[in-house]
């Protein structure tokens, strides 16, 4: 009798369902190429996208994405339509009094994209010229704090490019990886656009995952990843893959 007990206890064991993975639904504008775009495919993806894959491996989470519209991405965290932001959001001082943020996982700065025939070498160049951004991103901010300049923001940055393309701005300010996948390697612009500068604005800037204020639960297991990723050089091989090289 105790053995039948026994084995019926093993057998339980045996076919009983895994526990779940815990799903961290993460929102992202894909308009921002080398780090979170939609492909031929129509599927989301780009570094930041396989670095959070990796790291939800890493720390045994479920990481699903959902796109959503740069206006309005951080009111639909606050608003509990999703638990993290992974899309190239900038750390600052003010998005912390609002949200909690992640370990650090990419280090940028802001870049200066002008026609390939321009002289300018620095944004101090372009007084009396009109800059595109993508608004309220550090690209844009970076902007209409330089004197002399007149800001035009536009909801997307490839809209921005589209417009420097075809002579309707004079300049686009954004994040350098974003910059290098625009002036350097895309097929269309490459040869019409160049880098003029990296914009140096005194304090480094890093991306991090953005969680609801107190959302502690989510956010170790997402810093849990990142470190792991970290620490195992898998970001290093993201890097090579999407960006080309070492930052």
């Amino acid at each position: 009798m105790v053995k039948k007990l026994i084995l019926a206890l093993m057998l339980v064991a045996l076919t009983a369902s895994p526990t779940l993975a815990k799903t961290i639904v993460f929102a992202t504008d894909a308009t921002w190429p080398p780090m979170e775009f939609v492909d031929a495919n129509k599927e989301i993806t780009g570094y930041a996208i396989d670095f959070m894959k990796a790291a939800a491996k890493e720390a045994g989470f479920t990481a699903e994405f959902k796109a959503v519209a740069w206006d309005g991405i951080f009111a639909g965290l606050a608003s509990g339509k999703y638990d993290a932001i992974c899309s190239s959001v900038t750390i600052t001082p003010e998005r912390k009094n609002t949200m909690d943020f992640s370990t650090p996982y990419f280090k940028v700065r802001q870049a200066l994209v002008v026609p390939a025939k321009s002289a300018a070498k620095c944004i101090e160049d372009m007084k009396g010229k009109t800059l595109g951004a993508q608004i309220s991103t550090t690209g844009h901010f970076a902007v209409k704090k330089t004197e002399g300049v007149k800001d035009k923001s536009y909801d997307e940055v490839g809209l921005a490019f589209e417009d420097l393309y075809n002579g309707r701005l004079d300049g686009v300010v954004c994040d350098d990886p974003v910059a290098a996948q625009y002036a350097l390697q895309n097929s269309k612009y490459k040869d019409a656009l160049k880098i003029a500068c990296v914009i140096e604005a005194g304090e480094d800037e890093f991306y991090g995952i953005a969680v609801q204020k107190g959302d502690k639960e989510d956010l170790d297991l997402i810093n849990k990843g990142i470190e792991a990723v970290q620490k195992k050089g898998i970001d290093k091989q993201l890097l090579a893959k999407w960006i080309g090289g070492s930052k």
